[in-house]
């Protein structure tokens, strides 16, 4: 069994566009094809180490609806400018869970257009928590749809300035 999901998309935007959305709190927000994220609070990210609050309702998945609304703190894990960002969630939850998102930015052959991977990495998780059963929580399928809310929301002009 994979421990990672991961799959790509080419958007027909220039890599810093697409890394823009990324960096922002909101950005994730927009994106989020879950419909967990209900909001977020914080600065742009600009290096690891960097964090923001989200606002979460795990009503939206209805896997877990006695959790309801919660905060979780985005930590920025890799940060590599217009390439690489990946983060893991830190929530009131003990021990913390230790899975890994992020998305890779590679230029496509095209020259104006970027290939986007985006991924779900559980395999470092705590062993409560792999024992519990309950990952992936999220499929491939919504990674999927989130690169195309990504593709339309850099396409709207997003971030508007």
């Amino acid at each position: 069994m994979t421990e990672r999901i991961e799959t790509s998309r080419t958007i027909p935007a220039p890599a810093a566009d697409i890394f823009a959305v990324l960096c922002d709190p909101q950005g994730h927000v927009s994106i989020d094809s879950s419909g967990m994220l209900q909001d977020a609070d914080g600065d742009s990210v600009t290096a690891a180490g960097d964090s923001f609050v989200v606002h979460m309702d795990r009503e939206a998945l209805n896997d877990f609806p006695q959790l309801g609304k919660y905060d979780v703190t985005v930590s920025i894990e890799d940060f590599e400018q217009d390439r690489l960002i990946s983060w893991t969630v830190l929530g009131q939850i003990r021990p913390q869970i230790g899975h890994v998102y992020g998305y890779l930015l590679e230029p496509a052959e095209d020259g104006a257009s970027t290939v986007v991977t985006s991924f779900y990495d559980w395999s470092n998780i705590d062993a409560k928590w792999r024992d519990a059963g309950i990952f992936p929580v999220l499929s491939e399928g919504a990674l999927r749809a989130t690169l195309g809310i990504l593709d339309r929301t850099v396409r709207r002009g997003y971030p508007r300035g």
